[in-house]
Parts: structure tokens; C-alpha cells; sequence
């Protein structure tokens, strides 16, 4: 397949739109026995992730909020920064966005900018300068977006009550490339791509869409949907990721978090990671996480495709769970687990070394921990501090470092 994304170790969230969480190109941290982490912080407002073009550009996203307490609207910022000293190099002006909801940022392969916020798209150079604006139909916040390898742009507003609304926008026209398609459900979490295909998870169902180049419109696929709810109480499924054979995401995705998730689950079932085979929806499993009530994520959860080992977590209760997973019987096998651990954030995994990185919120605020996907055990960590609990998207630096983005922190973790 022919990447849609611009060739660098990060272009887009979650790596990509299969969300893998694993660089595309370069090693791991590797950190050795005499080695730890430190960290550069800089004090940021409603930050949403990082991400990499050209060697050594590293982008920001940021938006605001209080004018949305307020019921304005609101609007968004990329900034190129020192991939070193996070300083901002250049900055594009405030962008449009209107509904308040974290956004998405994507570098194309055509070598621009692409941000989905609010009820827009922008397009801007690597300079951060604004090339044209498209404007989406629905007035809800939108969540980002995926490309799919043809190159369009698919996009979806935010509902958990009305049903929620496909965009496909021609990303070099930076118009409308087919009527907008409506979902047969609302749902909450970003979409998640292969090729030309689409995959949503609804309040109550995962289901998918294909791009068909003839009709030039999405089409929905009736042979594939699995109800992850059924007659269960169990509340919506966040973020999937898609490892080639099977779609996994994790369930009770309703939640009251303002600084931190932990504590903040509000349906009183323990959540779930849920697998469903792509050849055949009927073929699925949904297995308890912690088994502890009041469980809940905003996140999704990640896959070792070289080890076949299935990370998830329970954000409320503070655990981590990691299986091995064997992908001709399908049995999911206990490997290792953390209680205590305060981790709700999109995660990194080094596929080269075997490193983890994700974040252990504790009373002092962030931190960042990187831990052996084997065995669970700690390698290093690092304090980042700050009021909120991580629950948005890192991304890998150009050297043996990351950058660890909260709503109010964003850090350049780096071997020391």
C-alpha cells in the first residue's frame, strides 16, 4: 500500500490510522542498565499531541476551552517548536474550530499540514501558514480525522445521543469529495483506517466502511458489524486499533474526568477489552480487564504485532494488563499486570527494544514510565508534573527521546 502520510518516524496520531502507536521508521530508546530519563518541560494550554515532518520538525497542537465554558466558540493553534528546547518557532494564527473538542494534526504526503478541529479542516504549509479552510456541516466537534491510502481525508463528528456523520474531503481539492454519510448509530471514538477502509466504533456496535472508487462515495459494509453491548450495561467503546487480522478496542468508555480518570468511572461494571476479527465479525471475544466495578478508559488499547502481546488498562481503578495473544487460536494468555499504576494515555511502543511508554499519574502529577512489554517490568521513568492526568497522544522524537503532551504539559523525555 501506498502511504498516505508524509515519510517521517511520526506524521500522525497514534502513528498512523491503524493506530499501531509505533514509529514507521528509527530504533527504540534502548536504555541501558547506568541509563535513566530526564525530561525539558514547558507549561502549554489544552495541548493534544506532537507530530514529525522533515528531520528535525516537530509540530504542536493546541486549543482553547474557556470561551466554550462560555458557549463560544473556540478555536485552535499549530506551532512548529525546537525539537530540543520546545521553544515555538513559528505559529499559525488562531484557526476556527467552534465546538470545543481535541483535535487531530496529520503531515500528508504531499509534505502540508492537515488539522481537523471543531467543525474544520485547515490546511497549512510547514511554515504554519494557513493555506485554505474548510468548513464541515455538522455544528458539533468533529475528532480528528484518518487518511486512507488514496489519499482522501474521513473525518466524523463527536454524538453520543444523535447519530454521528461521515466527511470525505478530497485533501488536495480541500473540498467535499462525496454527500457526508450517516452513521446508523452516535458515536464517540476516532475512526481507525487500513487502505481504503474505515473502521467507527458506535455507542453500542463496531462497523465499517470501503471507500468505492466507481460510485465515488463510502459505502457501507452490512456483512460486517459486531453489537460489543448487546444486552449488557456496559457503556461505549473508545479508539480501535487494527493489527491486519483483528480490530481491538476496549469498553465503559463514559467517564467524569476533569484533571484525572482515576476514581472517575460512572457505570459500575468493570470494563473490557473487546477483538473482532476482520475476515468475520461473528468471530469476536470480550474479555474483563481488572474485573474491578466503576472500570473505565478514554483510549485505546495496544498491540505487540512482533511479540503478539495485547496491552490494556482499566484508567479508574489504576491497572495495567498485558496478555500474550496467539493468533491462530485466539487464546488470550496472562503475561503480566500492575495495580496502582495510574496510566490513561495513547501509549508508545518501541517494537525493535521491547519499550513501553505510557504514564503512571500519581499525587505529584505526570509521569512518564517506560516498561519492558515481556515481563512489565520498569526501566525508567521521569516526573513531568502538572495538574492533569495524561489521556492524549504522544509521539517519538527524532533521537533517543519522545514527547510526552497533558492538557497543561509538554515534554521532550529524553536518555540520560
Amino acid at each position: 500500500m501506498t502511504s498516505p502520510l508524509f515519510q517521517s518516524p511520526w506524521p500522525a496520531e497514534d502513528g498512523g490510522a491503524a493506530r499501531l502507536s509505533a514509529p514507521l521508521s528509527g530504533s527504540g530508546l534502548s536504555i541501558q542498565r547506568n541509563e535513566n530519563l530526564s525530561a525539558v518541560v514547558r507549561k502549554i494550554h489544552m495541548g493534544t499531541m506532537t507530530v514529525l515532518g522533515a528531520p528535525g520538525e516537530v509540530f504542536l497542537l493546541t486549543h482553547t476551552m474557556l470561551r466554550s465554558k462560555l458557549g463560544l466558540p473556540t478555536t485552535c493553534c499549530v506551532e512548529r517548536i525546537d525539537a530540543q528546547s520546545l521553544k515555538t518557532i513559528c505559529k499559525s494564527p488562531r484557526l476556527p474550530g467552534g465546538p470545543a473538542w481535541p483535535g487531530g494534526i496529520a503531515v500528508h504526503r504531499n509534505g502540508d499540514l492537515y488539522v481537523v478541529y471543531g467543525r474544520y479542516v485547515h490546511r497549512l504549509n510547514r511554515s504554519c501558514e494557513l493555506i485554505v479552510t474548510f468548513k464541515l456541516p455538522i455544528n458539533r466537534p468533529y475528532n480528528s480525522f484518518v487518511l486512507l491510502e488514496n489519499g482522501l481525508l474521513i473525518t466524523k463528528d463527536l454524538s453520543d445521543s444523535g447519530n454521528s456523520t461521515l466527511s470525505v474531503i478530497d485533501s488536495e481539492k480541500m473540498q467535499a469529495a462525496c454527500t457526508p454519510i450517516a452513521c446508523p448509530e452516535p458515536s464517540i471514538a476516532r475512526l481507525s483506517a487500513v487502505g481504503n477502509t474505515v473502521y467507527v466504533v458506535g455507542v453500542k456496535s463496531v462497523f465499517r466502511y470501503h471507500w468505492n472508487a466507481e460510485l465515488s462515495t463510502l459505502q457501507f459494509d452490512p456483512s460486517w458489524r459486531f453489537d460489543y453491548v448487546g444486552d449488557t450495561t456496559q457503556t461505549y467503546g473508545w479508539d480501535a486499533v487494527i493489527d491486519g487480522s483483528n480490530v481491538w478496542f476496549m469498553d465503559n468508555g463514559k467517564h467524569s474526568y476533569m484533571v484525572k480518570m482515576i476514581g472517575n468511572g460512572v457505570n459500575p461494571t468493570p470494563n473490557n477489552l473487546i477483538r473482532v476479527a476482520i475476515a468475520d465479525s461473528n468471530d469476536a471475544q470480550i474479555i474483563p480487564i481488572s474485573g474491578i466495578n466503576g472500570g473505565s478508559i478514554t483510549n485505546p488499547p495496544l498491540i505487540d504485532l512482533k511479540r503478539n502481546i495485547v496491552v490494556a488498562y482499566d484508567s479508574a481503578n489504576r491497572t495495567i494488563q498485558a496478555w500474550a495473544f496467539n493468533p491462530e487460536s485466539h487464546a488470550l494468555t496472562k503475561l503480566w499486570s500492575k495495580q496502582e499504576f495510574g496510566c490513561a494515555s495513547h501509549m508508545i511502543l518501541y517494537p525493535d527494544s521491547g519499550e513501553l511508554v505510557t504514564n503512571d499519574y500519581q499525587k505529584n502529577g505526570e509521569e512518564v514510565v517506560v516498561l519492558n512489554i515481556d515481563t512489565g517490568t520498569e526501566i525508567a521513568r521521569t516526573r513531568i508534573g502538572g495538574i492533569s492526568q495524561g489521556v492524549v497522544f504522544p509521539s517519538v522524537g527524532w533521537g533517543r527521546d519522545f514527547y510526552w503532551t497533558t492538557f497543561d504539559r509538554l515534554a521532550r523525555v529524553f536518555v540520560a
